[in-house]
């Protein structure tokens, strides 16, 4: 079945919605949520929360077209809230040290001289985004959307770990500088 006959299922709040994205996307969704969590069952239950969240989600939004992209959006954020509500005093090292590396880059959400429109932000790492290689993109996201290890991105882009590292570095100067360059004071 494809993307928008499941989301025809969903509009017209019919259960097998749930059944056949559960068919079509779990396995996918459910190592997201353990690439973040790093527990099985935890991931599971994410999954399944993602479920629920798709069923409140799906009217208004309509994502016929990006249906993974909008499940794996809302499973990143499920898992990410619950290794925060599990790991308040002891932090995840991981978690912390992707934080670490992009605090570099992007702006603080707090500092009311850098806050900027939530789109118009879009916009811009879009951009730096899609002046990318195919491969440094790709690269890119896996580390700080899909929050893949070094050792991970090396084994799927079949290059060494130095590679990878180097890559991301320069990808993350990069981005710097593309944000300044768009007005962003980091």
């Amino acid at each position: 079945m494809d993307d928008k006959q499941i989301v025809e299922l969903y509009l017209a709040r019919d259960e097998g919605a749930i059944r056949q994205t559960t068919q079509k996307f779990g396995p996918r969704l459910r190592a997201l949520s353990y690439d973040i969590t790093r527990d099985a069952q935890t991931a599971e239950e994410c999954e399944n929360d993602t479920y629920l969240e798709a069923w409140n989600s799906i009217p208004p939004h309509t994502p016929h077209t990006y249906l993974y992209a909008f499940l794996a959006r809302i499973t990143r954020h499920l898992s990410l809230n619950c290794c925060r509500r599990c790991r308040r005093l002891k932090r995840s090292a991981f978690v912390c040290q992707l934080s670490a590396e992009m605090e570099q880059c992007i702006p603080a959400p707090d500092d009311t001289a850098c806050r900027m429109d939530d789109a118009v932000l879009r916009e811009v790492l879009n951009g730096f985004l899609g002046k990318l290689s195919r491969e440094k993109r790709n690269m890119f996201v896996r580390r700080y959307w899909y929050m893949d290890s070094v050792a991970q991105i090396a084994r799927r882009f079949c290059v060494s770990e130095s590679k990878v590292k180097t890559t991301l570095f320069r990808c993350r100067r990069q981005l710097r500088e593309h944000l300044e360059k768009e007005g962003y004071i980091l």
